[in-house]
């Protein structure tokens, strides 16, 4: 009995010692330290002093990493010229006699330099800047070779104005550097609004050679409508609206009279259906 007595106890106690232990609330290591952090006035403080210091540092060194940068860019430069990947040739295609020199000066690259590294995206805006371009394209072809594709402004006309004149393309648009002493065969159109109307009357004026071969100039009257100054004085007056049924009445005229090989002072074309012809002194 009394072993009965001893044991029934150490059980016991066994027992509530297993208890204890799985009841007893677990809590992590590093949980326990959070919850130890001191987050007094003091502690915050010294926190935020550390972090301007921290920014401070690295403000500091911004000077220096972009040093850094250099020399590694510079180190690169210099392996890939060992290597012999540097410009050799620049090729510029698509550019007129006149207009070369001016990309190619453009263009900005010196023989030998590094053309791995070079920006291609730089050398295009500097080609398309200048006024004989309308759109380029840069090329690198390693090891040595940059290719320069360029598109000019087309040449439409030649645009006299206030005592000057220009060079402008299809879209009414002046070509700067363009001499327009340069283009003698191109046509001329003649006063305010001329450039930007211009590409409307040639392609009807082209359409008819014998016509065209005559014409001196084309001079916009009022902004509205042309007048066609041939060669030889004469003048044709086109309406401000509906010009191509103006100059098929001209046509069947000139095919039936001979009109253009005849010679006339004035031809009015103004009036719908109406052909007004002044002849010339001594015509038939």
């Amino acid at each position: 009995m009394p072993a009965v007595v001893r044991g029934g106890r150490r059980q016991g106690a066994t027992k509530g010692r297993g208890q204890g232990s799985r009841n007893a609330p677990a809590t992590p290591g590093k949980v326990a330290a959070i919850g130890r952090l001191d987050l007094s006035p003091r502690a915050v403080l010294i926190s935020i002093v550390a972090g301007v210091v921290v920014l401070g540092g690295v403000l500091a060194t911004g000077a220096r990493a972009e040093r850094i940068s250099n020399s590694v860019s510079n180190k690169f430069d210099s392996v890939t010229s060992g290597m012999g990947l540097k410009v050799k040739q620049v090729h510029v295609t698509g550019a007129s006699p006149e207009a070369k020199a001016a990309i190619q000066q453009a263009v900005g690259v010196s023989a030998d330099q590094p053309i791995v590294s070079l920006d291609l995206n730089a050398v295009r805006d500097r080609v398309q800047a200048v006024g004989w371009v309308k759109e380029a394209r840069v090329v690198r072809l390693l090891p040595d070779t940059l290719i320069v594709d360029v598109k000019e402004h087309d040449r439409l006309a030649v645009w006299q104005t206030a005592g000057h004149a220009y060079v402008i393309d299809s879209g009414g648009k002046v070509i700067p550097g363009a001499d327009a002493g340069r283009y003698p065969k191109l046509p001329l159109v003649v006063g305010k609004g001329a450039d930007q109307t211009a590409s409307e009357i040639l392609p009807l004026l082209a359409q008819r050679p014998r016509l065209m071969a005559r014409i001196e100039a084309l001079v916009r009257v009022d902004e509205r409508r042309w007048d066609l100054r041939l060669k030889d004085g004469s003048l044709i007056q086109l309406p401000a609206v509906d010009q191509d049924s103006a100059l098929i009445r001209l046509d069947a005229l000139d095919q039936r009279e001979r009109l253009l090989d005849l010679g006339f002072a004035r031809v009015d074309l103004r009036t719908p259906e109406e052909v007004a012809v002044r002849p010339s002194e001594g015509a038939v």
